[in-house]
Protein backbone atom coordinates (compact mmCIF):
# COMPACT_ATOMS: atom_id res chain seq x y z
CA UNK A 1 0.00 0.00 0.00
CA UNK A 2 1.40 3.33 -1.03
CA UNK A 3 0.83 6.15 1.79
CA UNK A 4 1.50 10.02 1.67
CA UNK A 5 1.64 10.55 5.46
CA UNK A 6 0.23 13.50 7.36
CA UNK A 7 1.49 14.10 10.66
CA UNK A 8 -0.79 13.69 13.20
CA UNK A 9 -1.75 16.26 16.12
CA UNK A 10 -4.27 16.69 18.33
CA UNK A 11 -4.60 20.64 18.91
CA UNK A 12 -8.57 21.10 18.79
CA UNK A 13 -8.31 23.74 16.64
CA UNK A 14 -7.19 21.45 13.57
CA UNK A 15 -9.71 20.04 11.63
CA UNK A 16 -11.36 16.67 12.80
CA UNK A 17 -10.65 15.09 9.42
CA UNK A 18 -7.95 15.27 6.85
CA UNK A 19 -7.17 13.07 3.64
CA UNK A 20 -4.78 13.58 0.79
CA UNK A 21 -5.13 11.74 -2.46
CA UNK A 22 -7.65 8.53 -0.37
CA UNK A 23 -7.98 6.24 -2.75
CA UNK A 24 -9.12 2.15 -2.99
CA UNK A 25 -9.29 0.09 -5.13
CA UNK A 26 -11.55 -3.33 -5.46
CA UNK A 27 -9.29 -5.03 -8.53
CA UNK A 28 -10.21 -2.82 -11.92
CA UNK A 29 -12.48 -0.93 -10.15
CA UNK A 30 -12.05 2.61 -8.53
CA UNK A 31 -13.89 3.03 -5.54
CA UNK A 32 -12.33 6.19 -4.07
CA UNK A 33 -10.32 8.20 -6.37
CA UNK A 34 -7.69 10.26 -5.16
CA UNK A 35 -10.05 12.25 -2.72
CA UNK A 36 -8.44 15.54 -0.35
CA UNK A 37 -11.10 16.30 2.50
CA UNK A 38 -10.80 18.86 5.55
CA UNK A 39 -13.81 18.36 7.66
CA UNK A 40 -13.85 20.82 10.01
CA UNK A 41 -14.84 20.13 14.08
CA UNK A 42 -18.03 20.59 15.85
CA UNK A 43 -19.97 20.80 12.47
CA UNK A 44 -22.11 18.43 10.23
CA UNK A 45 -20.22 17.51 6.72
CA UNK A 46 -22.47 15.89 4.51
CA UNK A 47 -21.45 13.50 1.85
CA UNK A 48 -24.00 13.95 -1.24
CA UNK A 49 -24.02 11.67 -3.76
CA UNK A 50 -25.29 8.53 -5.67
CA UNK A 51 -25.68 5.07 -4.69
CA UNK A 52 -21.67 3.27 -5.94
CA UNK A 53 -20.61 7.05 -5.50
CA UNK A 54 -17.92 5.86 -2.97
CA UNK A 55 -19.13 7.34 -0.08
CA UNK A 56 -19.55 4.59 2.35
CA UNK A 57 -15.79 3.12 1.25
CA UNK A 58 -15.00 6.58 2.03
CA UNK A 59 -16.42 6.29 5.71
CA UNK A 60 -15.18 3.17 6.32
CA UNK A 61 -11.70 4.00 5.33
CA UNK A 62 -11.72 7.16 7.62
CA UNK A 63 -13.02 4.58 10.40
CA UNK A 64 -9.94 2.01 9.96
CA UNK A 65 -12.10 -0.74 8.68
CA UNK A 66 -10.48 -0.53 4.93
CA UNK A 67 -7.48 -0.18 3.98
CA UNK A 68 -6.70 2.90 1.52
CA UNK A 69 -4.97 1.96 -1.68
CA UNK A 70 -3.38 5.08 -1.92
CA UNK A 71 -2.98 8.08 0.06
CA UNK A 72 -3.73 9.06 3.53
CA UNK A 73 -5.71 10.34 6.09
CA UNK A 74 -5.51 12.31 9.90
CA UNK A 75 -8.66 11.71 12.19
CA UNK A 76 -8.83 13.57 15.41
CA UNK A 77 -5.28 13.76 15.08
CA UNK A 78 -4.04 10.27 14.53
CA UNK A 79 -2.89 8.26 11.68
CA UNK A 80 -5.37 6.24 9.79
CA UNK A 81 -5.12 3.29 9.06
CA UNK A 82 -1.97 3.00 11.42
CA UNK A 83 -3.50 4.29 14.47
CA UNK A 84 -7.32 2.74 14.03
CA UNK A 85 -7.42 0.62 17.17
CA UNK A 86 -6.47 4.02 19.18
CA UNK A 87 -9.24 6.16 17.00
CA UNK A 88 -12.08 3.40 17.26
CA UNK A 89 -12.09 4.56 21.03
CA UNK A 90 -13.31 7.90 20.28
CA UNK A 91 -15.91 7.46 17.14
CA UNK A 92 -19.18 6.10 16.87
CA UNK A 93 -20.29 4.51 13.66
CA UNK A 94 -24.11 4.59 12.62
CA UNK A 95 -24.78 2.14 9.74
CA UNK A 96 -27.18 2.06 7.02
CA UNK A 97 -28.99 -1.19 7.90
CA UNK A 98 -29.78 -1.98 11.42
CA UNK A 99 -26.68 -3.96 13.11
CA UNK A 100 -28.13 -4.43 16.77
CA UNK A 101 -29.09 -7.67 17.92
CA UNK A 102 -32.76 -7.94 17.29
CA UNK A 103 -33.43 -10.47 19.90
CA UNK A 104 -31.94 -8.62 22.75
CA UNK A 105 -34.34 -5.50 24.62
CA UNK A 106 -33.47 -2.20 23.81
CA UNK A 107 -32.07 -2.26 27.24
CA UNK A 108 -30.04 -5.31 26.46
CA UNK A 109 -28.71 -3.93 23.38
CA UNK A 110 -27.18 -0.70 25.23
CA UNK A 111 -26.24 -2.40 28.31
CA UNK A 112 -24.01 -4.93 26.55
CA UNK A 113 -22.45 -2.38 24.39
CA UNK A 114 -21.79 0.00 27.37
CA UNK A 115 -19.36 -3.47 28.28
CA UNK A 116 -18.33 -3.58 24.98
CA UNK A 117 -17.13 0.26 25.09
CA UNK A 118 -15.39 -0.53 28.66
CA UNK A 119 -17.91 1.77 30.44
CA UNK A 120 -16.64 2.28 34.13
CA UNK A 121 -19.38 -0.38 35.65
CA UNK A 122 -20.51 2.39 38.37
CA UNK A 123 -21.13 4.83 35.60
CA UNK A 124 -23.15 2.10 33.53
CA UNK A 125 -26.47 1.82 34.19
CA UNK A 126 -26.62 5.62 34.66
CA UNK A 127 -25.19 6.18 31.13
CA UNK A 128 -28.28 3.83 29.40
CA UNK A 129 -30.62 5.19 31.53
CA UNK A 130 -29.66 8.70 30.12
CA UNK A 131 -29.20 7.26 26.39
CA UNK A 132 -33.03 5.73 26.87
CA UNK A 133 -33.99 9.25 28.22
CA UNK A 134 -32.40 11.50 25.33
CA UNK A 135 -33.31 8.90 22.20
CA UNK A 136 -37.22 8.51 23.60
CA UNK A 137 -36.70 4.54 24.52
CA UNK A 138 -37.64 5.18 28.16
CA UNK A 139 -40.88 3.29 27.34
CA UNK A 140 -39.60 0.85 25.09
CA UNK A 141 -36.44 -0.63 27.25
CA UNK A 142 -38.12 -4.09 27.51
CA UNK A 143 -38.94 -4.62 24.04
CA UNK A 144 -36.97 -6.75 21.29
CA UNK A 145 -35.20 -4.31 18.91
CA UNK A 146 -36.54 -6.92 16.07
CA UNK A 147 -40.13 -6.04 16.81
CA UNK A 148 -39.22 -1.87 16.33
CA UNK A 149 -40.55 0.33 13.52
CA UNK A 150 -37.87 2.09 11.48
CA UNK A 151 -37.89 4.77 12.92
CA UNK A 152 -37.22 3.36 16.76
CA UNK A 153 -34.87 1.06 15.33
CA UNK A 154 -32.91 4.56 13.73
CA UNK A 155 -33.39 5.56 17.77
CA UNK A 156 -31.86 2.85 18.87
CA UNK A 157 -28.79 2.79 16.85
CA UNK A 158 -27.95 6.22 17.49
CA UNK A 159 -28.15 5.86 21.22
CA UNK A 160 -25.94 2.69 21.03
CA UNK A 161 -23.25 4.23 18.10
CA UNK A 162 -23.50 7.81 20.57
CA UNK A 163 -23.31 5.43 24.52
CA UNK A 164 -19.62 6.32 25.11
CA UNK A 165 -19.55 10.44 23.74
CA UNK A 166 -17.80 9.92 20.71
CA UNK A 167 -15.88 13.02 19.83
CA UNK A 168 -16.59 11.94 15.73
CA UNK A 169 -19.69 10.12 14.38
CA UNK A 170 -19.72 8.25 11.47
CA UNK A 171 -23.10 8.05 9.81
CA UNK A 172 -23.71 5.99 6.47
CA UNK A 173 -27.12 7.45 5.03
CA UNK A 174 -28.90 6.65 8.44
CA UNK A 175 -32.51 7.67 7.21
CA UNK A 176 -33.05 5.47 3.81
CA UNK A 177 -35.65 3.86 5.72
CA UNK A 178 -37.62 6.08 8.45
CA UNK A 179 -40.84 8.18 7.31
CA UNK A 180 -40.17 12.51 7.07
CA UNK A 181 -41.18 13.25 10.64
CA UNK A 182 -38.76 10.85 12.01
CA UNK A 183 -36.27 12.32 9.82
CA UNK A 184 -36.75 15.54 11.01
CA UNK A 185 -36.90 14.68 14.34
CA UNK A 186 -33.57 12.95 14.00
CA UNK A 187 -31.61 16.01 12.57
CA UNK A 188 -32.53 17.86 15.61
CA UNK A 189 -30.96 15.47 17.75
CA UNK A 190 -27.87 15.92 15.06
CA UNK A 191 -27.35 19.49 15.91
CA UNK A 192 -28.36 18.92 19.69
CA UNK A 193 -24.86 16.61 19.24
CA UNK A 194 -23.43 19.11 17.09
CA UNK A 195 -24.05 21.98 19.80
CA UNK A 196 -22.17 19.68 22.59
CA UNK A 197 -19.04 19.28 20.53
CA UNK A 198 -19.52 16.26 18.72
CA UNK A 199 -18.07 16.51 14.64
CA UNK A 200 -20.62 14.52 12.14
CA UNK A 201 -20.09 12.93 8.79
CA UNK A 202 -23.31 12.14 7.40
CA UNK A 203 -23.63 10.61 3.99
CA UNK A 204 -27.05 11.11 1.91
CA UNK A 205 -28.42 10.95 -1.46
CA UNK A 206 -31.53 13.37 -0.05
CA UNK A 207 -31.08 16.97 -1.07
CA UNK A 208 -33.65 18.50 1.71
CA UNK A 209 -30.57 16.93 4.39
CA UNK A 210 -27.30 18.20 2.12
CA UNK A 211 -29.04 21.34 2.72
CA UNK A 212 -29.11 20.80 6.51
CA UNK A 213 -25.31 20.37 6.79
CA UNK A 214 -22.70 23.39 7.47
CA UNK A 215 -20.71 21.87 4.52
CA UNK A 216 -20.77 19.02 1.75
CA UNK A 217 -18.68 17.38 -0.32
CA UNK A 218 -20.51 15.76 -3.92
CA UNK A 219 -18.88 12.32 -5.09
CA UNK A 220 -19.75 11.18 -7.95
CA UNK A 221 -17.91 7.51 -9.27
CA UNK A 222 -15.77 7.87 -6.37
CA UNK A 223 -14.45 11.07 -6.89
CA UNK A 224 -15.02 14.54 -5.54
CA UNK A 225 -16.74 17.05 -7.86
CA UNK A 226 -17.50 19.73 -5.70
CA UNK A 227 -17.04 20.98 -1.63
CA UNK A 228 -18.20 23.71 0.36
CA UNK A 229 -21.46 25.22 2.14
CA UNK A 230 -24.53 24.34 0.54
CA UNK A 231 -24.85 28.25 -0.11
CA UNK A 232 -21.70 28.58 -1.28
CA UNK A 233 -22.29 25.82 -3.57
CA UNK A 234 -25.31 27.44 -4.91
CA UNK A 235 -24.20 31.16 -5.81
CA UNK A 236 -21.49 29.64 -7.37
CA UNK A 237 -23.09 27.33 -10.17
CA UNK A 238 -21.60 27.30 -13.45
CA UNK A 239 -24.89 27.52 -14.83
CA UNK A 240 -27.92 29.42 -15.05
CA UNK A 241 -31.09 27.85 -13.92
CA UNK A 242 -34.43 28.81 -15.71
CA UNK A 243 -38.05 27.42 -14.96
CA UNK A 244 -40.87 26.40 -17.39
CA UNK A 245 -44.14 25.98 -17.56
CA UNK A 246 -45.73 24.20 -21.02
CA UNK A 247 -48.81 22.00 -21.15
CA UNK A 248 -46.56 20.39 -23.85
CA UNK A 249 -43.66 19.57 -21.08
CA UNK A 250 -42.31 16.08 -22.57
CA UNK A 251 -41.85 17.59 -26.28
CA UNK A 252 -40.38 20.84 -24.52
CA UNK A 253 -37.85 19.04 -22.87
CA UNK A 254 -36.53 16.75 -25.76
CA UNK A 255 -35.95 20.03 -27.95
CA UNK A 256 -33.97 21.64 -25.06
CA UNK A 257 -31.93 18.86 -24.67
CA UNK A 258 -30.68 18.79 -28.41
CA UNK A 259 -29.79 22.01 -28.04
CA UNK A 260 -26.04 23.04 -27.39
CA UNK A 261 -26.16 25.45 -24.58
CA UNK A 262 -28.39 23.28 -22.52
CA UNK A 263 -26.93 21.13 -19.68
CA UNK A 264 -29.91 19.69 -18.63
CA UNK A 265 -33.85 19.21 -18.37
CA UNK A 266 -35.39 17.71 -15.38
CA UNK A 267 -39.45 17.72 -15.61
CA UNK A 268 -41.25 18.37 -11.81
CA UNK A 269 -44.73 17.88 -12.70
CA UNK A 270 -45.97 20.30 -14.86
CA UNK A 271 -42.85 22.21 -14.78
CA UNK A 272 -39.34 21.76 -16.50
CA UNK A 273 -36.10 22.60 -14.80
CA UNK A 274 -33.60 23.57 -17.25
CA UNK A 275 -29.45 24.04 -16.65
CA UNK A 276 -28.18 26.49 -18.77
CA UNK A 277 -24.57 27.25 -19.78
CA UNK A 278 -23.19 29.99 -17.76
CA UNK A 279 -21.78 31.58 -21.49
CA UNK A 280 -25.32 32.21 -22.35
CA UNK A 281 -25.92 36.17 -22.30
CA UNK A 282 -30.19 35.85 -22.07
CA UNK A 283 -30.28 32.18 -20.77
CA UNK A 284 -34.43 33.30 -20.53
CA UNK A 285 -34.26 34.58 -23.93
CA UNK A 286 -32.38 31.83 -24.85
CA UNK A 287 -34.52 29.20 -24.09
CA UNK A 288 -38.27 30.93 -24.98
CA UNK A 289 -37.00 31.55 -28.10
CA UNK A 290 -36.07 28.22 -29.14
CA UNK A 291 -39.20 26.89 -27.54
CA UNK A 292 -41.13 29.38 -29.69
CA UNK A 293 -39.45 28.40 -33.03
CA UNK A 294 -40.33 24.57 -31.69
CA UNK A 295 -44.06 25.77 -31.98
CA UNK A 296 -44.49 25.33 -27.87
CA UNK A 297 -46.00 27.93 -25.85
CA UNK A 298 -44.25 28.01 -22.54
CA UNK A 299 -44.04 30.22 -19.97
CA UNK A 300 -40.30 30.82 -19.22
CA UNK A 301 -38.72 32.46 -15.78
CA UNK A 302 -35.26 32.77 -14.23
CA UNK A 303 -35.11 30.55 -10.85
CA UNK A 304 -32.82 30.11 -7.70
CA UNK A 305 -30.61 27.35 -8.02
CA UNK A 306 -30.30 24.44 -5.45
CA UNK A 307 -28.99 21.45 -4.33
CA UNK A 308 -29.92 19.33 -7.24
CA UNK A 309 -29.03 21.90 -9.93
CA UNK A 310 -25.04 21.92 -8.19
CA UNK A 311 -24.85 18.24 -8.33
CA UNK A 312 -26.20 17.68 -11.84
CA UNK A 313 -24.10 20.70 -13.09
CA UNK A 314 -20.68 19.07 -10.41
CA UNK A 315 -21.19 15.87 -12.10
CA UNK A 316 -21.87 16.49 -15.74
CA UNK A 317 -19.02 18.91 -15.67
CA UNK A 318 -16.55 16.07 -14.30
CA UNK A 319 -17.82 13.63 -16.48
CA UNK A 320 -16.89 15.92 -19.72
Amino acid sequence: MATDPILSGSDPAEPAIRTHGLTRRFGDLVAVDHVDLTVPRARIFGFLGPNGSGKSTTIRMLCGLLLPSEGSANVLGLAIPRDAEALRKRIGYMTQRFSLYEDLSVGENLGFLAQIHRLPRASRAARVAAALERFDLVDRVGQRAGTMSGGQRQRLALAAATLHDPELLFLDEPTSAVDPESRRDFWETLFDLVDQGTTILVSTHFMDEAERCHELAILDEGRLVAAGAPRELMASIDASVVEIETERSREARRQLEALPFVQSAAQLGSRLRVLVEKSAADPVTQVAEALAAAGLIAECRAAAPNLEDVFVAATREAAT
